[in-house]
């Protein structure tokens, strides 16, 4: 045993080395890591940051408001939501990509790699993972988790420092900041304000939704989270309540199919060369492709998938003026084949329509007012020059979160742009960062020590909602903060 093995340790090998020891030093303070949000983006980087190699202590303190490692994605519900994404393309790490379908199948034996499996289950892994690499960890580093609301982070006015300001009036000191808050809220429907009594749904992942038999109900969106609202709303009032949805085209997600999955490299050049022409050549270019999977005897959505790993680089490849034009003549479609629906979940949203109990329109929704103890929806059909009216007991906000800033009323994103360490980009698609995830500010640097992950990074990449690309942005981020004290702060 040297001399320095024998200095950690206590008793008779202290006094034996005492002579000719050195005074004994303290150990040097652990570089702190603040992650603020412990959804899947927080809970990710955090778990690599535990599992990879530290020569410094470090302190990983991970703050969440609701509950660890879930977020509002894998959140506990009663209604058993399904994951939009088969098992094998869930796991956390790159490295093994069947990690998530072992964990399932340690509850569901039968489980395979195409199986979309409980949200929930999702939800435990990832507690699992966490509480695995935080006992896996060495000594040296050390994982803390805080049950609150972060309600402000300033710049430390000495040193190099953030200071994170708690709900409850405390206050962390840390090197760095990771800020992985999640979806925010939706924007507010206009003429809603004013209803207070439950007839309006803001956000149906905060306020759980249960329609009542014979009730009609105004959904507003055609997405995903339109699919899940009405189907757990539809079992409350037992399939006898009478849904409207609308969107500005109308379109419900594409359902899902068991796909090869298509790796040919001749498929990426050629559409990056297509997107630095023009997105309408970049659209020619994947309708082709997805012509020729069907002509091969494949499937459309072999195609998509294959698009799907070149998106960061084809968005950073469309100039400024023709990724305008493709939010607003593309996106829809783009996102309805992108972001698809589990069979069992498409199936029986087509079940409602075909039974009149789903009703999708495709307009746009001009005033709510309340009349009585019901409310009257004024809308306008696409296409159509006159207005009409729907009456229903409730109105549902599904139209996905507000990624504008500038509208933001999360407060912790307000603080931050208040203080101008926050930007939108200039589609107000969401936060202004740097190739590592900086934040840049109001005056275009990028900060040396606060970090953004999570689906607010699509000014950059466009497709940052998915698991596959978040747990690649979490993967380079920990890698980046795990550089020797330093190099972090110059990279």
């Amino acid at each position: 045993m040297d001399a320095q093995q024998t200095l950690t340790g206590t008793g008779l090998s202290d006094a034996l080395f005492a002579e000719r020891a050195p005074a004994r030093v303290s150990p040097p303070a652990p570089r702190t890591v603040i992650i603020v949000g412990a959804g899947f983006s927080g809970t990710a980087v955090a778990i690599h940051l535990l599992r990879l190699p530290h020569a410094a202590p470090l302190r990983v303190v991970l703050v969440e408001r609701a509950s660890f490692a879930r977020g509002v994605a894998y959140a506990r519900r009663e209604k058993s939501y399904l994951l939009n994404v088969p098992a094998a393309r869930m796991s956390a790490s790159s490295t093994d990509p069947l990690e998530f379908l072992r964990y399932a199948q340690r509850t569901l034996p039968h489980a395979t790699a195409e199986d979309f499996l409980p949200r929930e289950l999702y939800g435990q892994y990832l507690e699992s993972s966490l509480l695995a690499a935080a006992v896996a960890s060495p000594p040296h580093v050390r994982l803390e988790r805080v049950h609150r609301e972060v309600i402000a982070i300033e710049k430390a006015r000495r040193t190099r420092a953030l200071e994170v300001y708690l709900e409850d009036g405390r206050r962390i000191i840390s090197h760095n900041v990771v800020l992985a808050t999640g979806n925010p809220q939706p924007a507010p429907l206009r003429g809603c304000e004013e209803v207070r009594d439950g007839r309006y749904v803001a956000d149906p992942w905060r306020a759980p939704v249960a329609f009542r038999a014979g009730e009609t109900v105004l959904v507003a969106g055609t997405g995903l989270t339109m699919a899940d609202i009405v189907l757990a709303g539809q079992d409350a009032a037992r399939g006898r309540a009478t849904i409207h949805a609308v969107s500005r085209h109308g379109l419900i997600p594409a359902r899902q199919g068991h796909l090869q999955q298509v790796h040919d490299p001749c498929h990426g050049p050629h559409l990056l060369q297509g997107a630095s022409v023009s997105l309408r050549r970049l659209v020619r270019d994947v309708r082709a492709l997805a012509e020729e999977s069907e002509r091969c005897g494949g499937d459309w959505r072999e195609a998509i998938t294959a698009v799907r790993s070149l998106v960061p680089a084809l968005w950073q490849r469309l100039a400024a003026h023709e990724r305008r034009r493709f939010l607003r003549h593309v996106r829809s479609y783009w996102d309805v084949h992108r972001h698809r629906l589990p069979e069992r979940t498409w199936s029986a949203l087509d079940d409602l329509r075909r039974s009149g109990r789903l009703l999708v329109h495709a307009g746009r929704i001009l005033a709510v007012q309340s009349t009585g103890r019901q409310l009257r929806v004024t809308w306008r059909a696409r296409g159509a020059g006159a207005s009409g009216t729907l009456l229903v007991d409730r109105v549902v906000n599904c139209t996905g979160p507000e990624y504008d800033l500038r509208h933001t009323r999360e407060r912790l994103l307000r603080s931050l742009v208040v203080q101008g360490l926050a930007v939108s980009d200039s589609l107000a698609l969401g936060i202004a960062t740097d190739e590592f995830g900086r934040l840049v500010d109001t005056s275009g640097r990028a900060a040396a020590n606060l970090y953004y992950i999570g689906p607010m990074l699509r000014p950059r990449y466009w497709e940052t909602t998915a698991v596959q690309e978040l747990r690649a942005h979490a993967e380079r981020l920990a890698c980046h903060l795990a550089l020797p004290a330093g190099s972090w702060a110059s990279a």
